[in-house]
C-alpha cells in the first residue's frame, strides 16, 4: 500500500525574532516495512543535513536574520508492507532502549500494573494486554497534557495522548528488563483525533522489532511510516529548536495522511 503524506508546520511569533535554530525529524528513511518513493522538505532555506545519535535522518535549519513567521513542508510517498508482523534494525544495540529518562521514569504504579500482566512470562501477547489496560486506564484525551508530562504525571491523572501512552508503556516495558523504544511517525487512520503526527512505542522482543500502538490498540507496522525512534519524546520529537527574541509563539499545523491500494 502506498501512503502519502504533506504535513505543514507554521510558527508565528508576536515579533520579531533574532535568530533561530531547529532540528527536524520529518524525514523517513526506507526500512523493516517501508520504503519512499518520494520525499520533498521545503524551508525558508536550506538546511544542513546530519544523523543524530539514533540513525534519525536530521535537517539542522539556522536563520540567521531577522523572522516573525517560519513555514516548515515536508510530504512524499511511502510504500508499506501491510503483511509484516515485525522488522529489523540494526542500527543501535536493543540493549540501548533500556535506559530510563525524566519522562519514562517507572512509578510503582506503572510497575505493578506491568507485572500484573507479564507474570505468565514476557511475550507478544501479554505485552499486548498491557498495552490494552494502559489505554483502559488512560482514555486518550486531546489537550489534556503536553510534551513536558512525564510518564508518571500522565498515570496518576488517568488520561492522555499517544506520546503519554507511549512513555508509560516504556516506563512498564523497560522495567520488566523489555528493551523499548518511542517512534514518532505518521498513522494512516479514519480517527478525526488522530491526523497529526503520530507516536507508538516499538518493543523487542525474540531478536525483532514489534509495534504497540497503544492510543489505537494496533500492533503490526500496516498502516504506520516510521520516522524517528529515541528514549522518548525529548529525542524523537519531529521539530525541536531555540530562538533568540521573538516574544510569544504561536505553532499551527495541517497534516494529511492518505492511502492508495
Amino acid at each position: 500500500m502506498k501512503i502519502s503524506i504533506c504535513h505543514e508546520t507554521r510558527y508565528c511569533y508576536d515579533n520579531p525574532t533574532k535568530h533561530s535554530i531547529q532540528l527536524l525529524r520529518v524525514t523517513p528513511l526506507t526500512m523493516g516495512h517501508q520504503k519512499v518513493l518520494s520525499w520533498k522538505l521545503v524551508l525558508p532555506r536550506f538546511g544542513s543535513e546530519i544523523f543524530d545519535g539514533f540513525g534519525n535522518y536530521c535537517t539542522l535549519l539556522s536563520l540567521h536574520e531577522p523572522h516573525q513567521n517560519l513555514l516548515i513542508q515536508a510530504g512524499g510517498d511511502v510504500e508499506i508492507d501491510e503483511t509484516m508482523e515485525f522488522f529489523d534494525d540494526n542500527r543501535l544495540p536493543p540493549i540501548l532502549f533500556l535506559r530510563e529518562t525524566e519522562l519514562t521514569r517507572c512509578t510503582g504504579q506503572i510497575l505493578a500494573l506491568a507485572q500484573r500482566h507479564m507474570r505468565g512470562g514476557i511475550n507478544r501477547e501479554n505485552l499486548m494486554a498491557f498495552a490494552a489496560d494502559i489505554l483502559a486506564r488512560m482514555p486518550y484525551t486531546k489537550n489534556s497534557t503536553n510534551v513536558a508530562t512525564t510518564a508518571a504525571e500522565a498515570f496518576m491523572m488517568g488520561k492522555g495522548v499517544c506520546q503519554d501512552h507511549t512513555h508509560v508503556f516504556l516506563a512498564g516495558a523497560r522495567a520488566m528488563g523489555v528493551p523499548a523504544r518511542y517512534v514518532s511517525g505518521y498513522l494512516l487512520t479514519e480517527a478525526e483525533s488522530h491526523v497529526a503526527s503520530h507516536a507508538w512505542a516499538e518493543a523487542w522482543i525474540d531478536g525483532h522489532w514489534y509495534v504497540f500502538d497503544i492510543s489505537n490498540q494496533l500492533f503490526t507496522p500496516s498502516r504506520h511510516v516510521q520516522v524517528a525512534v529515541g528514549l522518548d519524546y525529548g529525542t524523537a520529537a519531529p521539530v525541536r529548536g531555540i530562538r533568540v527574541g521573538g516574544g510569544h509563539e504561536r505553532m499551527a499545523f495541517n497534516v494529511q495522511v492518505m492511502g492508495d491500494q
